[in-house]
């Protein structure tokens, strides 16, 4: 109960609650609609859609204030990598709330005469970008654990190595095997590759595995870049995907705020 309580007192976590419920009424339309459902419910979900979208709008006022101060902290971050992508994502979270503000009013109708088609597609270039340097910086912190991983896990491993006799080489006069021709080359590389490929797997899910934080922020971040793309126009999944990427991501989003220590710092 404390917990709901504490979650309940929340702006934010209000705001990802209509979120989820903002892109539940996405996908329900999307699945009544191939279901060939009634028009007179359809209409009715898309505006109980329509009416979600503007209360988290309402919701969000302020919001820009809250992601500049968010970068003025970063820049103060001793990672150059993680500096530049924490600032300048916050900054342009910061621009998409202003022009998600200035649609509210235009939806409102406090500006009539505002194009929204316009504001809407800034709005969606701003986060795109805000998604992409998040996942930038996931990519970065994925890359510095997997090299701090392989390296204690191999610490031990290079004695070993070293101990070991040098293998025998016809400049040594050892000709019983000779070099490969050119035609097998590819072939004897292949199992080299695989074997690589399947040791960085293998490292990847040691990552993720012991950093729940972060991989719920790079799910997170995959899930919400799908909205964007689709909404400009640059790679269009459908409402039906979109409806369920944003649901994920609330979800996602939501426990985050209901367990603090899954939340990815700084």
């Amino acid at each position: 109960m404390d917990s709901w309580v504490r979650f309940n007192s929340q702006s934010q976590a209000k705001e990802r609650v209509f979120r989820a419920a903002q892109y539940a009424c996405t996908l329900l339309g999307y699945t009544l609609q191939k279901g060939g459902s009634g028009v007179e419910l359809l209409k009715m979900v898309k505006q109980l859609e329509t009416h979600i979208s503007l209360t988290r709008k309402l919701m969000r006022l302020g919001n820009s204030a809250e992601a500049v101060e968010a970068a003025k902290r970063a820049v103060h971050l001793s990672d150059s990598v993680l500096r530049l992508c924490l600032t300048v994502a916050h900054l342009n979270k910061a621009m998409y709330f202003a022009c998600d503000n200035v649609l509210w009013a235009g939806k409102a109708g406090l500006l009539p005469k505002l194009d929204q088609d316009k504001w809407s597609q800034r709005s969606f270039r701003y986060y795109l970008f805000a998604l992409i340097l998040n996942l930038t910086r996931d990519a970065y912190e994925i890359r510095l654990l997997m090299e701090r991983e392989a390296r204690s896990s191999h610490g031990g491993s290079n004695a070993t190595w070293t101990s070991s006799p040098p293998s025998p080489s016809p400049e040594n006069g050892d000709l019983s095997h000779p070099h490969p021709s050119s035609s097998s080359f590819p072939v004897a590389i292949l199992p080299l590759l695989s074997e690589r490929f399947g040791r960085q797997f293998h490292l990847l899910g040691t990552v993720l595995r012991s950093n729940p934080p972060l991989l719920l922020d790079l799910l997170k971040n995959a899930c919400d870049v799908f909205i964007p793309l689709d909404r400009l126009g640059i790679y269009p999944t459908g409402q039906g995907f979109v409806g369920a990427c944003g649901l994920a991501s609330s979800i996602l989003s939501i426990l985050t705020i209901v367990h603090p220590w899954l939340k990815l710092k700084p």
